[in-house]
């Protein structure tokens, strides 16, 4: 019996073509764009009212590097893939994974020297103020991406709040001669953070899981900085104030914060992530106020409200990205 072909008349709904489903577009969810990067950031802030709060003969650097030596190995153990990162990497992909742990140990290394020589009002605003700075700078002349208008004036934005935030008291007319060696410090701080932050956010791009990049970079940085530790007077380790204070900033200023942060470098350019952690600064003067019963004058307030107003502009919208 011969097969019939349908006429030009004869409906053929079988031989059209299915139309394809819209394509719904991809929600960014909690643990995307900007949020967990915020949430790191007031995490990071209580970091100098629980230091505050560790025994008097607890030495500065020691408390930093002892948190990130605690907390870096913890995140390499709980996160997955983290063993078998190294490799699946590339030969290149493995320089940036030795490049970014150097940078992440160097934060604390010249960090809390330039606290000790500056004092926490001055490293911070130098060392987070710059941080954008540096991470934007770096990621234009590498090709990453370049700035856009947007960016630029919330970073500069907040970067003014920052300052007037945290330098409010010295503008006042209280304040001494800076000590050129920490600003020096404070800013290599800056640049450590920029770099690590860039090469955690490429790693995450080309396709390694964020919490394996996190894990690796900051577990081989907490064994670069353990001799450090060990080089110290550990005994206010033994204190149960010392070891509650040490297992804080393990566990939620590095194990978890960094895991948010990690996830939040999917979606957010390094650059924009590092100007979104100003809010750090903003989280530690507030607590500063409320726990602690410090003061600030003014000039700090009204930084910390064109700080919100900058961090306002940067998560307004697409457009606060750098372009690629």
């Amino acid at each position: 019996m011969p097969i019939r072909t349908p006429s030009p008349s004869t409906p053929a709904t079988h031989q059209r073509p299915r139309p394809r489903p819209r394509s719904r577009p991809r929600r960014a969810g909690l643990l995307g764009g900007p949020t967990p990067i915020l949430i790191a950031a007031l995490l990071w802030g209580t970091t100098g009212t629980a230091s505050a709060l560790a025994p008097a003969a607890a030495p500065a650097a020691a408390i930093g590097c002892a948190g990130l030596t605690l907390g870096g190995l913890l995140l390499y153990v709980t996160s997955r893939g983290a063993r078998a990162l190294p490799a699946a990497c590339t030969r290149g992909e493995r320089r940036l994974l030795v490049l970014g742990a150097l940078a992440v140990a160097g934060y604390p290394v010249t960090f809390y020297p330039a606290v000790a020589r500056t004092g926490v009002a001055v490293a911070t605003v130098i060392a987070l103020g710059s941080a954008p700075v540096f991470a934007g700078l770096l990621s234009w002349a590498t090709g990453q991406s370049r700035p856009t208008a947007r960016w630029t004036a919330a970073t500069a934005a907040a970067v003014l709040g920052c300052a007037l935030l945290v330098l409010g008291p010295r503008l006042s007319g209280e304040g001494e001669p800076l000590d050129m060696t920490g600003v020096a410090l404070a800013a290599c701080g800056g640049l450590s953070y920029a770099v690590y932050s860039l090469i955690g956010g490429r790693l995450i791009a080309g396709g390694h899981g964020s919490d394996a990049v996190m894990g690796v970079l900051f577990g081989a940085a907490g064994v670069l900085v353990l001799p450090l530790v060990a080089g110290t007077d550990t005994r206010w380790l033994t204190e149960p104030r010392g070891a509650a204070v040490a297992l804080y900033l393990a566990l939620f200023t590095v194990a978890l914060a960094y895991r948010l942060y990690g996830h939040g470098l999917r979606r957010t350019p390094a650059s924009v992530a590092t100007t979104l952690t100003l809010a750090e600064p903003a989280v530690a003067a507030v607590l500063g106020v409320a726990v602690l019963g410090e003061r600030l004058p003014a000039a700090s307030w009204c930084g910390l409200a064109v700080l919100g107003l900058g961090l306002a502009l940067l998560t307004g919208g697409r457009s606060g990205r750098m372009e690629s």
